[in-house]
């Protein structure tokens, strides 16, 4: 088992910033992908990036490509969402994702964060 724990949603005009957390405790070792996703009122849930975990290669969604980077703190065990230039389209909660070592899918999630970026 991997708990999630997130931090860091908010309240933020167009053009702004916020960092998200995504913390990490339990069978860390377990690890393969952290991904972050979002899901916004009428729409399907979204992928917005992943963190290949022993590769360290990143990907994310053309829509957040060069304004949104992901990154970890390997001694404090958690993946961040940097979010700059947020445009009010990225209002939604967003949740991170663990899929461990030969899982087919991500069995682990946060309890999700809200950003919400006015305009």
């Amino acid at each position: 088992q991997v708990q999630l724990d997130e931090s860091g949603g908010g309240l933020v005009q167009a053009g702004g910033s916020l960092r998200l957390s995504c913390t990490t405790s339990g069978r860390t070792s377990s690890i393969f992908t952290m991904s972050w996703f979002r899901k916004a009122p009428g729409r399907e849930r979204e992928f917005v990036g992943a963190f290949a975990w022993r590769s360290g290669r990143l990907y994310y969604t053309d829509s957040v490509k060069g304004r949104f980077t992901i990154s970890r703190d390997t001694a404090k065990k958690t993946m961040y969402l940097q979010m700059n230039s947020l445009k009010p389209e990225d209002t939604a909660v967003y949740y991170c994702a663990c899929q461990v070592s030969g899982a087919t899918s991500y069995d682990f999630w946060g309890q999700g964060t809200q950003v919400t970026v006015s305009s």
